[in-house]
């Protein structure tokens, strides 16, 4: 099947300000795809492109086989897609269930009200004015409006800020079974570990360009990287001491021993403990996170670039 969105050489810039500098990627249908990147670095704007809620100065994009700029298209364009922006409008005084209900209205074969309160996490909350809900119960009920009319394609864009813990990892299930029905899911988040939980594959975004992609397990190099042996170094040991070459000690009080090869070096390391009756607390072994990969691609382009602005 084609790909849900297909993005080719977009750019769209601001005056001087450049904020998407001819990217180009594409979202496989039934795909959880997500866009990373500190803030400025054009994932608004091209959200908001994708949406056809901003035009382009260049490039080309489709959505689900439509020019999202194209207006004789819009509207059923706008039928077959979802929406969880990081704020949406909605009438304080209309209780969950009329806020759906009426949204329900706008789309020609919308879900099942009382399907989206259940789906959302919002059952016990039907009769409850907006108004009067909390911080996560809005955000659960922006997830609601998003789901309301059944899309084939929904853009999360930061859907889970303001969620304790545990409503994260329900709105993660959430996101996982939408998935297992077929549904496109084009992501953004500042949490790494949403991204790793949910996304098949991810891109970043540093000062307008895409300059990573791949899947939340290779991106930057990941799965090849070298694995990081750590551990409190044994009183009256420095780190010289150890058989294989590590840092020295670190303001956590712990060595970082970097090795191609953890299974040969972790025994050298426990032989060598062993053998003098020492313990090596805390100890743990792990390649780059996610995170410490995306801080590394965008961790001084954030600053070059002019934060991009949004007025959707």
């Amino acid at each position: 099947m084609p790909d849900a969105i297909t993005v080719s050489e977009l750019a769209r810039s601001y005056g001087a300000v450049r904020a998407v500098r001819g990217i180009s990627f594409t979202v496989g249908r039934g795909e959880i795809f997500a866009l990373l990147g500190p803030n400025g670095a054009g994932k608004t704007t091209t959200l908001e492109i994708l949406e056809g809620f901003r035009g382009r100065d260049a490039g080309q994009v489709e959505v689900l086989g439509f020019d999202p700029a194209d207006r004789a298209t819009g509207r059923v364009l706008r039928e077959r897609i979802g929406l969880v922006l990081q704020d949406i409008a909605v009438e304080p005084y209309l209780t969950v269930r009329e806020t759906l209900a009426r949204n329900a209205g706008y789309y020609p074969a919308p879900r099942d009200v009382g399907e989206v309160i259940a789906l959302a996490g919002l059952a016990g909350q039907e009769r409850t004015k907006v108004r009067n809900l909390s911080g996560g119960l809005k955000r659960r009920l922006d997830l609601g409006l998003g789901l309301i009319g059944d899309p084939d394609l929904l853009f999360l864009d930061e859907p889970t800020t303001g969620f304790d813990p545990s409503a994260r990892r329900d709105a993660w299930q959430i996101v996982r079974g939408l998935r297992g029905c077929g549904t496109t899911i084009l992501l953004t988040t500042h949490y790494m570990d949403e991204a790793q939980a949910l996304a098949d594959r991810v891109a970043v975004m540093s000062g307008g360009r895409i300059v990573a992609r791949g899947t939340p397990a290779d991106l930057g190099g990941r799965d090849s990287a070298q694995a990081r042996i750590r551990f409190a170094l044994p009183r009256g040991y420095a780190a010289a001491d150890l058989p294989t070459g590590a840092t020295a000690v670190a303001g956590d009080g712990l060595v970082t021993v970097r090795t191609s090869a953890p299974t040969e070096t972790l025994h050298q390391l426990t032989g060598w403990a062993l053998d003098r009756g020492l313990t090596l607390d805390r100890l743990t072994v792990d390649r780059p996170s996610l995170e410490d990969v995306y801080l590394g691609l965008t961790g001084t382009a954030a600053a070059e670039d002019p934060v991009e602005r949004s007025d959707r």
